[in-house]
C-alpha cells in the first residue's frame, strides 16, 4: 500500500506470536508476553510498516500488543497511546483453555458460536460489545489525523475483526467471514466517498499459518 493513496487510512496490526498461540490456547484478555519469535516478527513488520510513514500509533495495553507497538515506535519515533478498549475479547471460563478443551467442556456453547449465534463465550463479552468499546477509540484517534494521514492500531485478532466489521457496516453475523490475521500481519481501511472500505487484508503474511484469532 503506497503512501500516495489519498484520504486517511487505518492500519489494524495484530500482535506477534505468544506461547499460548503455539499451544492453541484462548488468550482473550489474559496478559501473555511475546515469544522471541514474536519479537522478531514485530521487528520485521515494523520495518515494513514504517514505510507508510504513519502519523499516529495506538495500542491495546496488553503486553503482547504493547511490545509489538513499541517496535514500530522505535523505528518511527512515534509515541504509543495505550488503550484498555483495544484489548482482546474477554471470554471468561474459556480463557487459558485449548480449542480441544473448549469443545469438550462447552460443546453446546461452542456449537452455537460456530453457527453464528451471539454467544457470551465462557460468560464473557459479545463480539458487538467488543466493537462498542474498541471502535470509538479508533475513531477518536482517526479524527486527529492530518489530511491523508495514517493511523496504526495494534490490537488482537478477534478485536480487529469486530472493528473492521463495524467500520464497514457489515451485519455482525457475517463478521466471521473475515479470515484471521497471522501474527504481526495487518489489514488496511481507507476512507472513501461512501465511508470506510477494505483496501488490504492479512497483508505482510509471514511464512507461517494463521494461529487462531482470539488466541
Amino acid at each position: 500500500m503506497s503512501r500516495a493513496a489519498r484520504g486517511p487510512r487505518i492500519v489494524f496490526w495484530r500482535h506477534g506470536q505468544t506461547a499460548w498461540n503455539l499451544e492453541s490456547r484462548f488468550q482473550g484478555s489474559t496478559d501473555i508476553p511475546l515469544t522471541d519469535q514474536g519479537v522478531f516478527q514485530a521487528q520485521r513488520a515494523a520495518r515494513l510498516l514504517s514505510g507508510l510513514r504513519p502519523d499516529l500509533l495506538i495500542s491495546s495495553d496488553l503486553q503482547r500488543a504493547a511490545r509489538t507497538a513499541a517496535e514500530l515506535a522505535r523505528v518511527t519515533g512515534l509515541d504509543v497511546q495505550h488503550h484498555e478498549g483495544l484489548r482482546e475479547t474477554y471470554a471468561g471460563e474459556w480463557q487459558g483453555l485449548t480449542n480441544a478443551e473448549i469443545r469438550a467442556r462447552f460443546a453446546e456453547e461452542y456449537e452455537a458460536w460456530a453457527q453464528g449465534h451471539p454467544v457470551r463465550r465462557g460468560g464473557g463479552e459479545l463480539a458487538t460489545e467488543v466493537a462498542d468499546r474498541a471502535v470509538p477509540v479508533v475513531l477518536a484517534a482517526a479524527e486527529k489525523l492530518p489530511e491523508d494521514g495514517t493511523l496504526v492500531v495494534v490490537s488482537h485478532g478477534g478485536t480487529i475483526r469486530t472493528m473492521i466489521g463495524r467500520l464497514l457496516d457489515i451485519d455482525p453475523v457475517l463478521w466471521e467471514r473475515f479470515g484471521g490475521l497471522s501474527n504481526c500481519c495487518w489489514s488496511v481501511l481507507g476512507q472513501g466517498a461512501r465511508g470506510w472500505r477494505l483496501l488490504e487484508h492479512n497483508a505482510g503474511t509471514l511464512p507461517q499459518p494463521v494461529i487462531g484469532d482470539e488466541t
